[in-house]
């Protein structure tokens, strides 16, 4: 008796396990992509997966869907491990139904998300699905609103990350937009609200998948994703990396993890990455590399506004968030997209109490009719309002330019940073010298005998009164002036002078962020 129960759940979870049948899965193997358990199996820890709602089926009666039941209902669901610590995953099974949501298994999604809410553990989602499933019309469109409520209300309690591993259309692009981060894998992925077809009809422009919708486009462009890689191991690899700098819930510290690197390493080459002459470019991830434990900087959005330069590395085994200007690309000005790009990065670090590393060397916001009519006030504001709102450990780096507002703005010690250093080439004014004696002298020189002397003098006097870190060290906006050098052992000492650190902000619901 209690063998033929045994040989019928047997049977139950073999019939879950074969997914659409072979064929299916072949087909998603010709395409280069892996099953939904394979891509679960390749994410966790070796033999952690447990899994949820297995033999879950939906009750559709509609357009002769209810022959067709498979055990899971098109979404695989539970729990493992990635490096020992427990996380949550839901992987839609394109083989199944083309991965659409239905009613029922949005509510193992649901179940998932809930759970980890409650436990403290981040959720990962593996999307692959055509969308939802016409035949249940209004219950598969609000199982979408139910996993967007739980989005929301899980956001900065638990990290969420989004793989985009096959198509994400129309609604099912909500929820990876509300997560902390999304990795799309190229030519076999891509999101869009409305595809190619349906834009031809209404507006006529004709556009491929790819150029609409693909891993480029919103790592290049639109700045929707954060990773564009190479294949799906690639894909499920960056996920497991990407947690290892983060901590599991917003009560948790950051993983540390032991540090070989001397604390006091010293680098003579940071003496002279920073061009005498202000204008002359340099790559600021030569600076962050040199600082970072092992020369490692794990890059987030490397494609999108690279005037600005963010991502994640370790300091004596600490990860940090590191927000940097690059002047590099476009001299490193703040315009639009950097802001939201900086502006969203420091509020993913302050929710789950990751400090924040600034390297700044900014010339300003930049200018034009195209960025004022884009709203460059509203957007820039977004950052300006991030690192003010920021309560976990800040610590800014002026390597050279620190211009107008976009000096304020770049973790400035007037909104709550709590240690600035500067370089000795660092230049902190309201403007560079050339602008501001054009401005201050201008009747002056337009009537002296020699006008390119006159102004050269005053462009100098201007530097050395004004466009050093002395001044600013003077009043205090600096704390110490520093040999770049020593950059490496100044960020530990501060890091483990803030480690205790506490701050609040005002008690109220939440802010009113200029979105």
């Amino acid at each position: 008796m209690i063998e033929d129960k045994l040989h019928l759940l047997q049977e139950k979870n073999v019939a879950a396990e074969a997914s659409g049948g072979p064929a299916r899965i072949d087909r998603q193997h010709s395409e280069g992509k892996m099953t939904a358990r394979e891509r679960i199996n390749f994410l966790l820890d070796e033999g952690t997966f447990e899994e949820f709602d297995k033999l879950k089926t939906h009750r559709c009666t509609d357009f002769g869907i209810e022959s067709q039941q498979y055990p899971g209902d098109g979404f695989v669901t539970g729990h493992g491990l990635i490096d020992g610590r427990e996380v949550f995953v839901f992987a839609q099974d394109f083989t199944v139904f083309g991965g659409s949501l239905s009613e029922t298994n949005a509510q193992k999604v649901v179940k998932l998300m809930d759970l980890a809410l409650k436990v403290g553990a981040p959720v990962i989602g593996l999307n692959d699905s055509g969308g939802a499933r016409i035949q249940e019309g209004v219950a598969s469109l609000g199982g979408y609103a139910d996993i967007f409520l739980r989005n929301v209300l899980s956001s900065g309690v638990v990290p969420q990350i989004s793989a985009i591993m096959g198509p994400c259309a129309g609604g099912a692009v909500y929820s990876p937009a509300i997560t902390d981060f999304t990795v799309m894998v190229k030519n076999t992925s891509y999101m869009f609200i409305t595809g190619p077809d349906v834009i031809k009809t209404v507006t006529h422009e004709e556009v491929t998948k790819e150029q609409l919708g693909g891993a480029m486009t919103h790592n290049q462009t639109s700045g929707v994703a954060h990773f564009a890689v190479e294949s799906e191991e690639h894909c499920l690899q960056t996920i497991r990396e990407l947690l290892s700098f983060i901590p599991s819930n917003n009560l948790d510290d950051p993983p540390r993890i032991a540090c070989d690197d001397p604390i006091d390493r010293s680098d003579d080459k940071l003496n002279s990455i920073v061009p005498a002459e202000s204008n002359q470019p340099y790559d600021i991830r030569k600076i962050i590399n040199t600082v970072v434990d092992h020369n490692y900087f794990f890059e987030i959005q490397e494609h999108f506004a690279r005037n600005l330069v963010i991502g994640f590395a370790r300091l004596n085994g600490q990860p940090v968030g590191i927000v940097a200007n690059q002047p590099a690309y476009l001299a490193g000005v703040l315009d639009i997209d950097a802001s939201v790009k900086g502006a969203r990065f420091v509020r993913f670090c302050d929710c789950f109490n990751i400090p924040i590393i600034t390297f700044e060397d900014v010339p300003g916001f930049l200018p034009g009719v195209n960025q004022e009519y884009g709203g460059i006030i509203r957007h820039g504001a977004k950052l300006l309002y991030a690192f003010a709102e920021a309560t976990v450990p800040k610590i800014t780096v002026v390597t050279r330019k620190a211009y107008g507002g976009a000096y304020c703005v770049m973790g400035s010690k007037h909104i709550r940073t709590d240690i600035n250093f500067a370089y000795p080439t660092a230049e902190i004014a309201v403007m560079g010298a050339e602008g501001a004696v054009e401005i201050l002298y201008r009747k002056e020189l337009a009537g002296a005998d020699n006008p390119i002397e006159a102004r050269k003098a005053k462009v100098e006097e201007f530097r050395d009164k004004f466009a050093s870190p002395y001044v600013a060290a003077e009043r205090g906006y600096i704390d110490e002036v520093i040999e770049p050098r020593l950059t490496r052992r100044k960020l530990i000492r501060a890091l483990k002078l803030l480690e205790n650190k506490r701050d609040a902000n005002p008690p109220r619901k939440h802010g009113n962020i200029p979105l």
